[in-house]
């Protein structure tokens, strides 16, 4: 029923070059920090902060594999749970934001604290 020759989830993933993750990571985490640095909506900033994380998660998985260490999976549980903490609070903070000034824009809130 089955082929006797199927290739467990590490061997699939070490095929694939560990050049190929770095770069891919590295244009996730480059996108995401454009995205903090040019965008002026708290929400695009947001989802930014959140693809660099995610950037770092899929590194740490490529790693991880590749070494045979589960310790970078390990890590990216936690960090996952963090992010969902962050998420968790950061839209509430924007909603009650934006309950109170009827916008999310950054330049508007940087003038909140004078």
């Amino acid at each position: 029923m089955f082929p006797l020759a199927t290739p467990s989830i590490p061997d699939v993933v070490q095929s694939i070059p560990l050049q190929n993750y770095v770069l891919l990571a590295t244009t996730l985490f480059i996108i995401g920090i454009v995205g903090v640095l040019t965008r002026r909506n708290a929400l695009i900033i947001f989802m930014s902060i959140e693809l660099m994380l995610n950037a770092v998660n899929l590194l740490l998985i490529a790693f991880s594999t590749y070494k045979s260490d589960p310790t970078g999976q390990v890590f990216v549980f936690f960090i996952m749970a963090v992010a969902a903490a962050e998420v968790a609070v950061g839209l509430a903070i924007i909603v009650m934001i934006y309950r109170n000034t009827r916008t999310i824009d950054i330049g508007f809130l940087n003038k909140l604290k004078w």
